[in-house]
């Protein structure tokens, strides 16, 4: 029995470090540490400088919001440019902005030339860089390794910068506490520009399209009806902006509480913080067991009741080491919903829009921690401390109560590759923004099959809408009853295109089921035609009618 159980926990621990025996996969992982150690350092030393230099408990807050917000604001836009350019370049740009945001606060606190509000600006510029670097750092993971190994990895980047966070915080209250917090900017600087060392030196590619890049409204537009029309990842997205939104105070507040309640300086916060790293990290570490045992819904349940206990122990606790434990809980909690919401997404998201849909969640995650961090930060200035801990307690019991209405569905392996298409062959020659292009496929089925194919037909609608159909539409023939005519329209030849090779092969699986159903000895056809407009004149490539079989 005891060499299966090692045998076990050896294949655990394989699976969960197989993904660094990419090189890539280890050298972005790698400098990805380092610069995470550089901003929570920086982080500590302006949450710190800004307890000192502000009276005021709500500015202190805002250090939180001002980082998230332009997440909530960019990385819809982000998550466009991601899926449509470089993967690899977007990351480039968004440490760019956050190593230059670094380097003038830096200059300027050297000076001597800040206050509160410019201490914000220069936070909600590196917020800036954050807002493209995530999305394309976490939708390259599924371009550098396989399928298989993403929910490894994304354990992995939340394990490395939990295991980072467990000494980051101690190490920038160390070095604020003996040196101030000018040198901890200056270190942090240093850092970042270890990951932009690592991106010039590594190389990775998305896989390629055959068809020109999206312009960026339509790309977005696309990568929002893919999400509104996925119930797995608005489940994920919804939980994660509730999560963010309750959960935040433990951080937000926790100045607060090492200044206020604790009566501790720097070191003690730098503990604190490093308490819940290290919470985090053991969480990680064992997340490939816990999810063996237990499915997500009921991991992201008792994470949210983990970090409602440490927010009540927050609350009413004097001493140090209690208040260690306690974040050491919540730290785990954090960690667990975190890393099972993003592979939920990322296991629910085609390669084509990985990007957006990682994007959107991130925005309305970070808009749910933005908004967090003000309101809890003005219950603790306006009424107490306690009573902002304890609400945020009371408001995670019911977020961890919403797994009723918005189940995290358990997470499950399913071919979402696209498929090769074919572009058919047509008897006129149109242009790529001809249009619009009207789609028929025509069924034949029996009435003992019509329950079953109306039921796959429901399911073929949300597919085929979530990947560019309009005005979808199924009709039956009332002369010919066994006649059945599936309907939808695209905007321009391009978007037929598009649609056609945004299908996976999980997709396509309804392909086959419906050929089951569908008699007759030839298979059910499908007609290509173009709308002619009966009104104003139009060029002569977009308006001559035709149709196409197959």
């Amino acid at each position: 029995m005891s060499r299966v159980v090692r045998a076990d926990a050896a294949s655990v621990s394989s699976a969960t470090f197989a993904p660094l025996e990419n090189p890539t996969f280890r050298a972005i992982w790698t400098a990805a540490q380092v610069s995470s150690l550089g901003w929570l350092m920086q982080t500590v030393a302006v949450s710190w400088l800004m307890a000192t230099i502000s009276p005021s408990d709500v500015m202190v807050a805002l250090v939180q919001t001002s980082t998230t917000l332009p997440v909530f604001i960019l990385s819809i836009f982000a998550g466009a440019i991601a899926d449509n350019f470089s993967r690899r370049h977007v990351m480039a740009l968004g440490w760019c902005v956050i190593a230059l945001s670094s380097t003038m606060l830096t200059a300027l606190v050297g000076l001597g030339f800040y206050n509160p509000w410019m201490i914000l600006a220069f936070s909600c510029l590196a917020g800036c860089g954050a807002a493209f670097t995530d999305p394309a750092w976490h939708a390259s993971v599924g371009d550098i390794l396989r399928k298989r190994e993403v929910p490894a990895a994304v354990t992995l980047i939340s394990v490395g910068y939990n295991a980072v966070r467990s000494i980051g915080p101690a190490l920038g209250g160390i070095v604020v506490a003996s040196s101030g917090p000018l040198t901890a900017f200056a270190l942090a600087t240093l850092m970042y520009l270890t990951m932009l060392w690592a991106i010039g030196r590594c190389k990775w590619n998305a896989r390629s399209s055959p068809l020109p890049r999206e312009p960026l409204i339509t790309a977005i537009h696309d990568g929002g009806r893919f999400t509104a029309l996925s119930g797995e990842i608005k489940a994920a997205i919804a939980r994660g902006a509730l999560f963010g939104f309750t959960s935040i105070s433990i951080l937000a507040l926790l100045p607060l509480v090492a200044r206020n309640q604790l009566g501790g300086g720097p070191i003690a916060y730098g503990i604190l913080m490093a308490g819940f790293g290290t919470g985090a990290l053991c969480a990680g570490i064992s997340n490939n067991v816990l999810r063996r045992s237990l499915s997500q819904e009921r991991l992201t349940t008792l994470a949210c009741v983990a970090c409602a206990a440490c927010c009540l122990v927050l609350a009413f606790t004097p001493s140090l080491v209690v208040a260690t434990m306690a974040l050491a809980l919540g730290g785990a909690g954090w960690v667990v919903t975190w890393t099972g919401l993003d592979v939920s997404v990322q296991l629910s998201s085609p390669r084509w829009v990985v990007g957006r849909t990682l994007s959107i969640y991130s925005a309305l995650s970070s808009g749910g921690i933005a908004a967090g961090s003000w309101l809890w930060g003005m219950v603790a200035e306006n009424y107490s401390l306690t009573l902002a801990l304890e609400s945020s307690a009371g408001a995670l019991l019911l977020v961890a109560a919403t797994g009723f209405l918005l189940p995290i569905r358990q997470w499950k392996e399913s071919d979402l590759d696209p498929l090769a298409f074919e572009t058919p062959k047509l008897a006129l020659d149109l242009k790529w923004r001809s249009g619009p292009i009207v789609v028929k496929i025509e069924y034949s089925i029996p009435e003992n099959n019509v329950e079953a194919f109306l039921d796959l037909m429901r399911e073929r609608r949300r597919v085929q809408s979530r990947v560019g159909a309009r005005h979808w539409n199924l009709q039956r023939d009332l002369q010919d009853p066994l006649h059945w005519i599936e309907t939808f329209r695209t905007p321009t030849w391009m978007d037929y295109l598009r649609l056609n090779h945004r299908l996976t092969a999980a997709d396509k699986e309804l392909d086959q089921l419906l050929l089951e159903l569908h008699v007759g000895e030839i298979a059910p056809r499908t007609k290509l035609s173009i709308e002619r407009p009966t009104g104003a004149t139009r060029k002569r490539d977009q308006s001559t009618s035709f149709f196409f079989r197959r």
